[in-house]
């Protein structure tokens, strides 16, 4: 008897790190991820496959990081990463030899062997290629590879239309080169949604203009599905005391309140819904969250896994388990792989009990068969939470032995489970306090009264029709522009996390944008290139590299509508 249905969705980003620092921030970034979450999500499909089960996961493998990925310097400085990692654990083992730590010689054997397995598979099984090994499970039919915004592009607030069905287009267009066919879903951004209506900029003082709704700027570019969290269905007030931290949001909120009417009528994270213009709509379960992404009450939080901030230096490898003294990083015990791995076999069944259980008592409530949507970013599987690639494994394992829940992907529910109920949703997103916070605030403000003039001047300069030289200079503007819209930016800078890096990264493309832009148009106007002029050029084109495919015509002034 079939319980219900397990929707596992994965949100794989990375901002462009490449050409842009090492460590602590830069290339690091990239290379732990694709070391710790990547490959070994990649050997836990391919143990699956070997084991004839497919667990319908649904993967989106952001643009940028695709683009990443298949850079030739990320290859090669990932090997070097690998290397330098397998070394340090030899140099780890034998400094604890020399003071007769057994049991940590053991654990830093245990990193060699993980670093030395990570580099070969890169290099044997996937031939260099990380993306080639998700093109391949969804070959095979393990998973469904959904793409996102360009390059994570917070599309609530972007200034213009014409950006928004940009980082849409630049991204469908990416996903079939790496992936080989057109993605059906989308994860939008942040999981950041706005309605049509008279939208007004938050930072400047300008009329109001009709704006699109992001399920039509996502369908006039084909896709049919994306995600939101559960108080977007719902239909509640998600600003709360935001509102008075930054009175622009609570304007911003106001206004597309006037266009939405909170349904009487009770709605379920367990339904799946459509809008009006026939795009599906799934939103996150709140229980598989917390049991998941909470280090307090969740799995991740068992004294039995791996301490992510205590390391040994120079290498960075870590010998420790969490412990039962979570704050007291000195008083972290030794790390026994054998106990962790007990562990998660039993919070994998836990787990699977869990979907068993909610999905019958929905059942039983609703007298129809519901769905589980679990949504998490792919880095916690493997970076913050070391033994979470093992932890899916043995959750695919054990709903393929017990069979009461079907597990699918976005598509597999568009094609057998069409949604029967139609909705109208509020503006919102994801992060804290369910709106637009994170992401505009006193702290970052700034950012958006640089980027609405970029946005702009892109459209100004795509509307003239450059040709030659001057196309060349007003793409590689383009590239700047979508680099400088990345939502990381808006993030790190208001989570205090990599701030100052975030700052000068998002000031450097801005700035490089507005002197291409300026150098498009002299040279359209019959100006020449001074030599330094040509070597700002080509040091942007070495530095900031992505989509090669890209063309400036997607930023062309669209046709304008009416809201209603």
């Amino acid at each position: 008897m079939i319980h219900g249905r397990f929707l596992l969705c994965l949100h794989s980003h990375m901002p462009y790190v490449l050409s842009h620092g090492k460590s602590p921030h830069g290339t690091d970034w990239i290379n732990e991820s694709a070391a710790e979450c990547y490959l070994p999500l990649l050997f836990a499909l391919d143990r699956l496959l070997q084991e004839g089960i497919k667990p319908r996961w649904t993967v989106n493998m952001t643009p940028i990081l695709s683009e990443q990925l298949e850079d030739e310097s990320f290859k090669a400085g990932f090997e070097e990463y690998c290397q330098e990692k397998i070394d340090y654990a030899k140099k780890d083992a034998e400094g604890f030899l020399a003071k007769g730590e057994m049991n940590m010689v053991g654990l830093a054997r245990f990193w060699q062997h993980q670093f030395q397995r990570a580099l070969d598979q890169f290099r044997d099984r996937w031939d260099r290629s990380i993306v080639g090994g998700f093109r391949f499970f969804q070959e095979e039919g393990s998973i469904e590879i959904i793409t996102c915004g360009a390059t994570h592009g917070y599309q609530p607030l972007l200034a213009t239309e014409e950006s928004c069905h940009a980082q849409i287009q630049v991204a469908v267009a990416n996903h079939e080169k790496h992936y080989g066919r057109k993605p059906r879903g989308i994860w939008l951004p942040e999981c950041a949604y706005r309605p049509s209506y008279d939208w007004k900029s938050p930072v400047e003082a300008s009329a109001p203009f009709p704006r699109l709704g992001t399920e039509q700027i996502v369908q006039q570019h084909g896709i049919e599905y994306f995600f939101v969290d559960s108080h977007m269905i719902r239909g509640g007030q998600p600003l709360g005391t935001y509102a008075q931290k930054f009175p622009q949001l609570a304007e911003l909120f106001a206004r597309s309140s006037k266009f939405f009417t909170p349904s009487e009528e009770f709605r379920s994270e367990y339904e799946h819904y459509v809008l009006e213009n026939g795009v599906t709509v799934f939103a996150r379960d709140p229980e598989t969250t917390v049991k998941v992404w909470s280090g307090d009450v969740g799995y991740p939080g068992s004294e039995y896994y791996l301490e992510f901030h205590k390391q040994l230096y120079p290498g960075r490898h870590r010998y420790w388990r969490i412990s039962q003294n979570k704050a007291d990083l000195g008083a972290k015990q030794p790390y026994d792989p054998y106990h962790a791995y007990e562990k998660i076999v039993e919070h994998a069944k836990d787990f699977v009990q869990t979907l068993k259980s909610t999905l019958a008592h929905y059942k039983g409530v609703a007298d129809r068969v519901g769905t589980v949507v679990a949504m998490y970013d792919t880095e916690l599987f493997g970076h913050w939470w070391w033994e979470g690639p093992e932890f899916l494994y043995e959750v695919a394992r054990e709903m393929a032995k017990d069979g009461t829940v079907e597990m699918v992907t976005g598509g597999d529910m568009l094609d057998q489970h069409p949604a029967h109920h139609m909705i109208h949703m509020p503006e919102g997103s994801w992060g804290e306090g369910g709106y637009h916070y994170i992401w505009l605030n006193d702290d970052n403000a700034w950012t958006w009264q640089k980027l609405y003039p970029a946005e702009r001047r892109m459209r100004e300069l795509a509307d003239r029709n450059l040709t030659g030289q001057a196309r060349e200079i007003l793409t590689q503007a383009a590239r700047e522009l979508l680099l400088a819209e990345a939502s990381d930016w808006q993030f790190l800078i208001s989570t205090w996390a990599a701030r100052d890096y975030a700052e000068i990264r998002f000031d450097d493309h801005v700035q490089r944008f507005f002197r291409l832009a300026d150098l498009a148009e002299n040279v359209a106007d019959g100006g020449v290139l001074t030599e330094a002029e040509v070597e700002f050029l080509e040091d942007c084109k070495l530095k900031d590299a992505p989509f090669a495919e890209l063309q400036p015509d997607v930023w062309r002034t669209r046709k304008a509508f009416q809201v209603g």
